[in-house]
């Protein structure tokens, strides 16, 4: 197909944008939605207020596109993802032929952990590509870091312009990409003691320590609860799948809870784990739950184990 041609292409067409002004934002972002609604094509933009503010003033509040909260939509990876699949399953099911969508993906420049959203731009190249979707992630270069900004052009398979589209010579295969790449996020709370340390603990002991945690921490109880409820499914799937010794390390700031599960067997080795519910071998469901109630999650392989951070509260970016 022709990049500058999305019309007729089948399936996911996953673009990436970089922009360096408002100006450049607006060039990319207004054609591509006023040549939707021309079209007669649903036309979504999940950005936060800002950004929506200047897509309202220039191709007007009432021009036929959907504006969604972005900073509500994008809370977390694997809860974007299942929004959007029942929204492009309801757009289909209206008889849509192409639907359009444009968000702005969160990342430390805007003080959100990326390891989780790097998996997603990856993860959702597959997870769309059931629907006909043009698919738009503008990045601003401004706040973005170097090292987001490699990933992003390794995970879009097409770039979008102010002067057109093109192929993107960058892109990496999704899974080569999940499995080559290593998570760098790491908690400035770990080099502090824990607030508590166990080795092989039953879930009793776990959901105890969480909760004694949760005293010392401002973090409101439903978030609490979720990550008593995640902490619980994550330790019962290492106890179960893993492999001794299992270890459970909490720390506590005044917002937010971090728990580390950490046991000595391989992990999942499905890319897509915890962002789909997908089962495996080793677990699964247990994972997307976590990802759906946490405020961050990181899956990791290293040092012979496999390990789990789990935050709830604010994570530090």
């Amino acid at each position: 197909m022709r990049a500058g041609a999305p019309a007729g292409h089948r399936g996911f067409f996953h673009e990436a944008a970089f922009y360096r002004t408002d100006e450049e934002f607006l060039a990319i972002l207004t054609p591509f939605l006023a040549d939707g609604v021309a079209a007669g094509e649903p036309v979504v933009c999940a950005f936060g207020a800002r950004r929506q503010d200047l897509l309202r003033d220039a191709i007007g509040a009432d021009a036929g596109v959907v504006f969604m909260d972005g900073e509500q939509h994008y809370s977390r990876p694997a809860t974007a993802i299942h929004r959007y699949r029942g929204l492009l399953a309801d757009h289909v099911a209206a008889g849509a032929d192409q639907i359009r969508i444009a968000g702005e993906v969160p990342h430390p420049g805007v003080g959100v952990p990326w390891d989780w959203w790097a998996r997603y731009e990856a993860v959702i190249n597959s997870a769309y590509d059931d629907f006909p979707l043009w698919g738009l992630c503008p990045y601003d270069v401004r706040n973005t870091p170097a090292e987001v900004l490699a990933q992003v052009r390794r995970t879009h398979p097409y770039i979008a312009t102010p002067s057109g589209h093109r192929a993107n010579p960058d892109f990496a295969d999704p899974e080569t990409f999940l499995r080559e790449r290593r998570s760098t996020w790491n908690d400035p709370l770990e080099v502090t003691r824990p607030r508590a340390e166990l080795t092989d603990p039953m879930p009793s002991e776990v959901r105890a320590a969480v909760i004694a945690a949760g005293g010392h921490s401002t973090i409101s109880q439903p978030e609490l609860r979720s990550l008593v409820l995640a902490a619980t499914e994550v330790v019962t799937n290492a106890l179960v799948h893993g492999a001794p010794p299992v270890e459970v390390r909490v720390w506590t700031a005044e917002r937010r809870i971090l728990v580390l599960v950490a046991d000595a067997g391989p992990g999942p080795r499905n890319p897509v784990v915890g962002l789909r519910p997908v089962r495996t071998p080793t677990g699964g469901l247990g994972l997307w739950i976590a990802h759906q109630i946490c405020a961050h999650v990181d899956l990791r392989h290293e040092r012979g184990q496999f390990t789990v951070r789990l935050v709830a509260g604010q994570p530090d970016p």
